[in-house]
């Protein structure tokens, strides 16, 4: 069966998924908890924005706010002055770069937009600030709604061993028609794996991600190197990775649109070699 193409209006910009996009995270902060503090300087971050785009990344997702479950939250000054030195220099050195901006906060996001980014990616899907998706809709940027419980300081805390795709897909049915409702054109849902999240319901997600295909929007989907993928692969860098690649070329199998990764080369690969 041919899957069907989606297209995303990035501000004017068409963009046609007609295989699986890569979106190469780029963490601006200290404290993330794969690369943190390795591109938390301009220069460093745009050499590693180039090295992204040279290995296949279709997007850049750029996130000044760590998300780790007990990460420090700071403040929305200090996230900006992370966040926008680095993205107006990528802007101006790669004018072509679609980037996305990770962050759940309508100030940072808005700063963000005029500085020339694309797409908002905003963990909280609109719980922890309600201004975010208008402020999406304002400048045409399509909107990443993920499902989390609770924030990051607080997720990992209090989980019930249950059964949770029910949960979510009822999260994405009633939020993605409000959010459509605010004006916004393009919706793009994450399931948000690690995020309030067990192991088994991490994998309940990779093994139902085709339920989400009744939404009718695109799936982006973020593993990478998370504790879900320690946990059954291994935690040294190899296995991490590894792990990372296998849950992907499920993920893919089952419907996902854009993967999130840290390893741009590799995920390139694996979505040069499924179309293959």
């Amino acid at each position: 069966m041919l899957k069907k193409s989606k297209t995303l209006n990035c501000r004017g910009r068409l963009v046609v998924i007609e295989r699986p996009l890569v979106m190469g995270i780029l963490n601006l902060t200290p404290d993330s908890f794969f690369d943190g503090g390795k591109y938390n300087e301009v220069d460093a971050a745009v050499k590693r924005a180039e090295q992204m785009l040279e290995e296949g990344a279709d997007i850049l997702d750029l996130g000044a706010y760590s998300s780790r479950p007990g990460a420090e939250h700071i403040s929305e000054k200090e996230e900006m002055q992370r966040m926008i030195p680095a993205l107006e220099e990528i802007v101006k050195r790669f004018p072509d770069a679609l980037i996305s901006i990770d962050t759940f906060r309508s100030g940072v996001a808005e700063k963000a937009l005029e500085a020339g980014a694309h797409i908002i990616n905003d963990i909280s899907g609109g719980n922890l600030d309600e201004e975010l998706p208008l402020v999406a809709a304002k400048y045409s940027a399509p909107y990443i709604c993920m499902h989390m419980k609770g924030t990051p300081q607080t997720m990992q805390q209090n989980l019930k061993q249950e059964p949770i795709m029910p949960e979510v897909l009822s999260f994405f049915a009633h939020r993605v028609p409000k959010l459509i409702e605010q004006g916004l054109k393009d919706v793009i849902i994450d399931p948000g794996f690690g995020f309030g999240k067990t192991l088994e319901q991490n994998y309940e997600m990779v093994e139902h991600l085709s339920d989400f295909a009744i939404l009718g929007k695109p799936i982006l989907v973020g593993v990478s190197r998370k504790s879900m993928i320690k946990k059954k692969y291994g935690e040294s860098p190899e296995q991490t990775l590894q792990g990372t690649m296998e849950v992907n070329r499920q993920l893919i199998l089952n419907g996902a649109d854009i993967l999130r990764v840290h390893d741009v080369a590799e995920a390139s690969e694996l979505v040069n070699t499924n179309e293959a």
